[in-house]
């Protein structure tokens, strides 16, 4: 049952919960569990957009391959490097992936390389490399509420953005990039997660509440820029969903999109405030 919005709304739901649960359970109680399960969400992430790359027929007339094996490696690494390492771990690892992917291209002796080459560091940029900023959150003081309440902005973002666009969305964001993204959702999407914020703020980290809605109206800002960003990449390739692995959602990046730009944007948001990064090495 598809709503107003193009969305399957219960399945969407139960699939969220789904996801929500385990999520919840590594954050408080068992981390290395949460970094195994990202890494295999990464792992999904970085087929789904490779798969979809593919499609395209480069200028030379060949099918575009993607080496995807330094791609699946490098959303182990990541990750795993943030949790142990840091920023400056994680920026070496997202390195050597790029080089991993050179070489790799240069001994299968791939078609039209240089596509190649540059379309995989795109993937590795996009999926591991900024997702992976969630394990720096977590490394912070207080950070398995930072990343929990981060995950709730997105979830608000969503939810109210949905809602307020359903029943008062009349003038389009950008309808040539994704046509049911309103003005009217996004304001929605603005209140209920600065509500979200303002209360995490007050409640949960003691600290002025003006934190908490500068880093609501950030996250919304960075959120909305992952969904059109991964709109824009479907349109281009001319897919609807990047897979159908999660029902009521399409692909895995389908539910991650909104959280491409919102960790990274969160963690220097956070930083920034608190005037270190909790323990976390940034390398500046």
């Amino acid at each position: 049952m598809a709503g107003k919005a193009g969305r399957n709304l219960p399945a969407a739901i139960i699939t969220g919960v789904v996801l929500l649960v385990p999520a919840l359970l590594g954050i408080f109680f068992f981390e290395l569990m949460l970094i195994f399960v990202w890494t295999i969400l990464l792992s999904m992430g970085v087929w789904e957009v490779a798969r979809a790359l593919e499609t395209r027929v480069a200028p030379t007339g060949h099918q575009l391959r993607l080496p995807k094996i330094p791609l699946f490696l490098g959303a182990i690494a990541m990750p795993t490097a943030a949790y142990f390492g840091g920023v400056e771990a994680l920026t070496l690892a997202l390195i050597a992936t790029g080089l991993a992917i050179v070489v790799a291209a240069a001994l299968w002796k791939v078609s039209d390389p240089g596509r190649s080459i540059l379309s995989s560091i795109f993937v590795a940029s996009w999926v591991p490399f900024m997702m992976s900023f969630a394990v720096l959150l977590l490394n912070l003081e207080q950070g398995d509420w930072r990343l929990v309440v981060v995950v709730l902005l997105v979830v608000a973002n969503d939810t109210f953005g949905y809602i307020f666009g359903v029943f008062f969305g009349k003038h389009p964001m950008a309808p040539k990039i994704s046509p049911k993204k309103s003005w009217e959702g996004f304001g929605g999407s603005l209140l209920g997660a600065t509500g979200v914020g303002v209360l995490a703020s007050w409640l949960i980290f003691e600290e002025p509440v003006y934190i908490g809605a500068v880093l609501a109206v950030t996250v919304v800002i960075a959120s909305t820029a992952g969904d059109f960003s991964e709109s824009m990449v479907k349109r281009e390739l001319g897919i609807k969903d990047m897979s159908r692995l999660l029902p009521g959602h399409g692909g895995v990046m389908d539910r991650l999109d909104s959280l491409v730009f919102a960790m990274p944007t969160a963690f220097f948001v956070v930083v920034a405030f608190n005037g270190d990064a909790g323990g976390v090495p940034l390398g500046l």
